[in-house]
């Protein structure tokens, strides 16, 4: 049976590029992706692409346009729509929300309506300050159920020692773990 996943973007920009592949691999390797993206990624350009380029293409990935509203993943938990969610890139704010609860966001509320029926979340951090002011949200959602983690790695340590940025190849093997209970190890290569 093909296995579907929620596939979140979030606005850590400098990683989209990287993410957008693995999409596309999950995808070819037979998993059905419900593309999810972040008010940022929907609305904002950057000197890494428009808001419409990232959107087409992940369209394109996915054969569907992203959800992008809170009314529009509140019902991923109570239709049981995936059988994981993946957010990936997993910024700083939105480790934040989710460690604290608050799901005022799409994919902080995608989030909450997956773990609502107590299905797998699987988080690709970068974030600059991950070892700093993230960390403490880090160390939370390790220790919370259904929660799990793509290895992580500091990405810059010479002119950004407090960043982390996860291994985005390994986004398909950190899912297919959480599927079955177990965190991808190790977690800080």
């Amino acid at each position: 049976m093909k296995q579907t996943a929620g596939f979140a973007v979030c606005g850590s920009f400098c990683t989209i590029h990287r993410v957008l592949t693995v999409m596309e691999r999950m995808v070819q390797d037979g998993w059905q992706v419900i593309p999810i993206v972040s008010r940022e990624v929907y609305t904002q350009d950057t000197r890494f692409g428009t808001a419409q380029e990232h959107l087409e293409k992940i369209t394109a990935i996915c054969g569907k346009s992203p959800l992008h509203t809170l009314q529009a993943v509140e019902p991923i938990g109570p239709k049981d729509l995936l059988d994981v969610l993946i957010i990936a890139p997993c910024t700083g704010s939105t480790l934040a929300r989710l460690a604290h609860g608050i799901s005022d966001t799409p994919v902080s509320l995608a989030a909450k309506s997956q773990l609502r029926v107590e299905k797998p979340v699987v988080l690709a951090v970068a974030s600059n300050d991950a070892l700093a002011g993230s960390a403490p949200n880090i160390a939370a959602l390790l220790n919370r159920k259904q929660y799990y983690f793509t290895p992580m790695r500091q990405d810059a340590p010479q002119i950004k020692p407090r960043s982390l940025v996860a291994d985005m190849n390994k986004i398909p093997e950190a899912a297919a773990l959480a599927l079955a209970g177990k965190q991808i190890q190790p977690i800080f290569c």
